[in-house]
């Protein structure tokens, strides 16, 4: 668009004016030069890593290269919703025929972003008669078409965001704000993303980051520009790189780049006399220039970047001595607007207010007349930092360079005091394991290994009949609560491992015995189901090579158990062979006789109504869910494997209630229930361990 001389006044009121010149005498980018030089980006210490130390781009460099204002408001707030955050705010786009006078159509729109082709063609000349109401729309569409394609281009390159329209509302206020601490927020944001390597295109002002290379590194500027101007960037207006193949320009800049010495980076380009007679006197405010030396955030709406000029002091007249540790910002690396619009200066407000106490984070260090890096930094940074990035067969192995002798001769120096943040960490994957902020923050959280650790505690479970897949797996119960069987005896139920073994029962027949459930030390007899403090009986389960038999299982007798547990020889003998007879002994003396013939492929149905009222009390074995006492007819007990022949045995014996007028159990539910309680299967993932 035409830089239109009515615009001039309100271009200078906003302190963009300088910017509009540059746009008319603008250069082409040199990609595999700026690719180059990206490489060499470290988002976590925000600065190039060279081959002699570190260096960034500063607000001085926006102030000198681009004539922006770094000294003002933040350029923040909202994104859309003007109506909910602004007062006198209207709807976006009811906002936006007001300030500009026509709608887009819906064609030139995406979302909350309109076409620049729609700007150009409608906005592109401004009428000679047009009123003053009129240019100042022309002028608005201008600025917002300056902002959204100079300084705070997107990926797209052809979208302008309807961000700008508090902005543009009040024309007269435009010149209040950092517009230069925003642009380089802007340019550390994209070079920090385009530095993961599944990020392909870089956004930004940079023909900022084109015209700061060509400034410091003298080796890579073009020749024949040495016409000195303002804004500084304007020197090289009219260059046009050389279109070839870009995959061999860039290694021939990487290779220049990792043979670069401490002599070939000027470290102060400004202070030069040729500068100085161009210099717009605006910079010069001391204002601007105290700001240059703040270590504070960098602002553009959702977007917070570290103005970290601690790392760099050279490139403002100091030394460089070994740094101190880089703010972690990764936690801000996240935010950028997305995800629903917010009033930044409040979601963000920790980091809204280091920018307006951006003045009491000056730092004040020594200017010297030779400003460079400390030996004990050339030390430091040969051993830790990333210096070369070419293939050590084009490298020629410049690491045998010695360290300079004028860099032990700089004199002492150390890093300014200064206050700074926290770091801020990125830890969003370590919170959604946790379920912070989530429906399952209630729940405890349990790293997998630890979930495993306890399964492998409460031992295999292998009561429960056998599927097509293998065993089914049954929960152990390791809860305080242990005067409740959560389940049927031997039917998939679940229960603590109290030993394993292999039994020599029904005439050396191999087999595994498990025992199941952990009882409530109460002795009801040698016919019950519930004594001891780890169980009453075993139940035998045949081995993978034995034929299955039906039959009753292997109960111990609450009594032998006992005498069984308090053996002193139990710790010595426990899986000898000594301790297997002994066990067999036991459950032959007291095993019912089994019926003979192999059984069905499935198990006979219980002569059982579920739904009927229990014809006894409940046992405190069971709990809602568990198999009511109806379920054992006067000829039924557990059985133990695959299919086993129904058996009519004498139900076990349950301790008596104790009468208690207060406590009154409602038997409803236990009459109504139509089917049996289901447990969710574990899967495979493991997923089930943070329930």
């Amino acid at each position: 668009m035409r830089l239109d001389d009515r615009y001039v006044p309100y271009l200078q009121m906003a302190g963009l004016y300088h910017l509009a010149r540059l746009n008319d005498r603008w250069f082409r980018l040199d990609e595999a030069l700026v690719s180059a030089f990206v490489e060499r980006w470290r988002p976590e210490t925000h600065t190039f890593h060279m081959p002699f130390g570190e260096c960034t781009i500063t607000l001085q460099d926006v102030a000198y290269q681009l004539g922006l204002p770094v000294d003002g408001r933040y350029v923040s707030g909202c994104l859309s919703e003007f109506h909910i955050y602004i007062e006198g705010g209207r709807p976006a786009w009811v906002w936006f025929q007001e300030l500009l006078g026509v709608i887009p159509p819906p064609s030139q729109v995406q979302k909350y972003a309109v076409n620049c082709s729609w700007f150009q063609e409608t906005f592109g000349e401004c009428p000679e008669d047009a009123d003053e109401e009129t240019v100042r729309r022309y002028a608005r569409a201008y600025i917002m078409m300056l902002l959204g394609t100079q300084l705070f281009v997107d990926k797209s390159g052809n979208r302008i965001h309807i961000r700008w329209l508090p902005y543009v509302a009040r024309l007269e206020e435009l010149g209040t704000y950092s517009w230069g601490s925003a642009a380089l927020a802007w340019l550390h944001r994209c070079m920090c993303r385009v530095a993961n390597r599944h990020v392909v295109k870089l956004a930004g002002p940079l023909q900022l980051l084109q015209s700061w290379i060509f400034w410091r590194f003298p080796r890579s500027r073009p020749a024949g520009y040495e016409t000195f101007s303002w804004p500084l960037a304007s020197r090289w207006s009219g260059y046009n790189p050389s279109g070839s193949e870009k995959g061999p320009r860039v290694a021939m800049w990487r290779l220049r780049i990792d043979r670069l010495q401490d002599r070939e980076f000027i470290w102060m380009p400004y202070s030069s006399p040729d500068v100085l007679q161009v210099l717009h006197p605006e910079v010069l405010e001391p204002r601007h220039m105290a700001l240059w030396r703040s270590v504070t955030a960098l602002i553009y709406f959702a977007v917070i970047e570290w103005h970290q000029i601690d790392r760099v002091l050279p490139q403002f007249g100091g030394v460089h001595p070994p740094p101190l540790s880089a703010l972690n910002i990764d936690f801000l690396m996240s935010k950028d607007g997305r995800g629903g619009d917010r009033w930044f200066p409040s979601y963000l407000e920790k980091w809204h207010l280091y920018w307006d106490s951006r003045q009491e984070s000056v730092l004040r260090f020594d200017v010297v007349a030779d400003p460079g890096p400390l030996h004990e930094f050339l030390d430091w940074w040969s051993q830790h930092g990333k210096r070369f990035l070419s293939p050590d067969t084009q490298l020629g192995d410049p690491r045998a360079v010695p360290v300079p002798v004028e860099a032990s001769q700089r004199g002492p120096g150390r890093v300014p005091d200064m206050d700074r943040p926290e770091d801020v960490p990125d830890r969003r994957r370590v919170e959604r394991r946790m379920g912070v902020g989530t429906r399952r923050s209630q729940h405890e959280f349990r790293w997998p290994d630890h979930g495993m650790d306890d399964d492998h505690d409460a031992g295999p479970v292998r009561g429960g009949r056998r599927a097509q897949g293998g065993w089914a797996r049954g929960h152990a119960d390791r809860g305080d609560d242990d005067d409740h069987q959560h389940g049927p005896v031997g039917g998939g139920g679940s229960g603590a491992i109290a030993a394993a073994g292999t039994s020599t029962h029904d005439g050396g027949h191999g087999g595994e015995w498990y025992g199941t459930g952990m009882g409530d030390g109460a002795d009801t007899g040698d016919a019950g189901l519930g004594s001891g403090p780890l169980g009453h009986y075993f139940v035998g389960v045949p081995a993978d090579d034995q034929p299955e038999q039906g039959g009753t299982p292997w109960v111990i007798p609450g009594s032998q158990w006992s005498d069984f547990i308090g053996s002193e020889t139990l710790v010595g003998d426990f899986g000898s062979p000594r301790f297997l007879e002994e066990i067999s002994a036991i459950m032959q003396g007291d095993v019912t006789p089994r019926s003979g013939g192999q059984s069905s492929g499935t198990q006979a149905p219980l002569d059982v109504d579920l739904n009927e009222p229990p014809s006894s009390s409940g046992g405190q074995q069971f709990c809602l869910g568990g198999t009511p006492p109806s379920a054992f007819t006067a000829a039924s007990q557990s059985v133990a494997g695959v299919a086993a022949a129904l058996l009519h045995v004498a139900p076990p014996a349950q301790p008596a209630l104790q009468e208690d007028g207060d406590d009154i159990e409602d038997e409803e539910p236990f009459i109504r229930r139509g089917q049996r309680a289901r447990v969710a299967r574990r899967c495979g993932t493991g997923s089930h361990l943070f329930r």
